[in-house]
């Protein structure tokens, strides 16, 4: 039975020498790559050095060895698992929005966009407007002006000007409800 005390550095390398290889092995029966079986061990063997250099280890030293590996080993697996279960999870919300986007594609009405039709729908929400909110609906969106120049022009507050705005946004999102695309069309210009 070794056991393990303070070591001297030909101690320590002798140990490393001898018991790398069959902790090496015993990690890569679980953590299933040799790369992470290697660091593992490289973290043992670091973990053990650090503490030999702080206190004294009065313990047996292949037990010590083995359970380090092995709550090493269940902490990078345990890690794995979440990282696999929250990549799975991120491709199952893609998958999912992928899903709703191609059906949201495949009922679309390629009819929606016919210029007449466009204009006509455009023009009964746009005249459903208030007056006031639809004057500056007008010179927002069609005329381009910026807030600040309607609220100067109609002797109004910027805050009139985006409160009109919300209104009128409001308003046309709910009679466009149906038309999504042209919706996005008209409010994201």
């Amino acid at each position: 039975m070794l056991l393990l005390g303070k070591l001297t550095s030909f101690e320590f390398e002798e140990i490393y020498i001898s018991y790398f290889f069959r902790l090496k092995q015993f990690a890569l029966e679980y953590v299933l790559s040799e790369e992470d079986a290697e660091n593992i061990v490289q973290d043992v063997f670091t973990a053990l050095w650090e503490r030999n250099e702080m206190t004294n280890i009065n313990s047996n030293l292949i037990p010590f060895l083995f359970v380090a590996i092995k709550n090493r080993s269940i902490n990078l697996l345990r890690h794995r698992a979440v990282m696999q279960k929250t990549a799975n999870k991120i491709q199952e919300e893609y998958q999912l929005t992928l899903q709703v986007k191609l059906a949201s594609l495949e009922m679309f009405d390629d009819s929606l966009f016919d210029e007449e039709d466009v204009e006509q729908i455009v023009t009964s929400v746009i005249n459903s407007l208030p007056d006031r909110c639809r004057e500056i609906f007008i010179k927002s969106k069609i005329e381009g002006k910026k807030q600040k120049e309607i609220a100067e022009e109609m002797n109004i507050s910027i805050k009139t000007v985006e409160a009109q705005m919300n209104i009128a946004y409001k308003k046309i999102k709910t009679e466009l409800k149906d038309y999504f695309p042209l919706l996005l069309f008209l409010l994201g210009s």
